[in-house]
């Protein structure tokens, strides 16, 4: 029995030294201590407004929905011509800023433009010159046409 009974502390004891075993040589550093000791209060200083300001916004909305459910004709329609002015003075502000853009746009093109104009003239003369000699030729052989269908048909009559 005694056997027994200095077995079970020995059992007692290795459960302990094995958990002594898992845990870090050293404790925690100062720095951690201080970091813990300056941040705990101030967590739950925050979790505390947390929970007030909560509290107080659940309380605040009971209150409140009674005054919305009675003012509600009148809200309603406001809350809706707000909108619809806030949505007019962005709408305004998109507009004017996309006008602005497009006229600085123009206005660095034009500056440009002063460059390029003169190749884009040359282009355009030879352009327009090839397209009149083929509508002069287009019109000569339709008109060549006309002359030879003109005189089939007088040899045919």
């Amino acid at each position: 029995m005694a056997e027994h009974g200095q077995h079970g502390l020995q059992q007692l004891r290795h459960p302990v030294e094995s958990v002594k075993g898992m845990l870090p040589d050293r404790g925690p550093s100062t720095a951690q201590v201080l970091s813990v000791a300056v941040l705990l209060p101030a967590g739950g200083t925050l979790l505390a407004l947390s929970g007030l300001t909560l509290i107080l916004t659940l309380v605040g909305l009971a209150v409140a929905t009674p005054v919305f459910v009675v003012f509600s004709p009148v809200l309603v329609p406001a809350a809706v011509v707000i909108g619809l002015a806030v949505a007019g003075f962005l709408a305004s502000g998109a507009f004017g800023l996309t006008a602005v853009t497009s006229l600085s746009w123009i206005v660095n093109y034009l500056r440009g433009a002063g460059e390029r104009v003169p190749e884009q003239m040359d282009q355009l003369k030879r352009r327009m010159a090839e397209t009149a000699g083929q509508a002069g030729q287009r019109t000569k052989e339709i008109g060549e046409r006309i002359q030879s269908k003109a005189q089939h048909e007088a040899r045919t009559t």
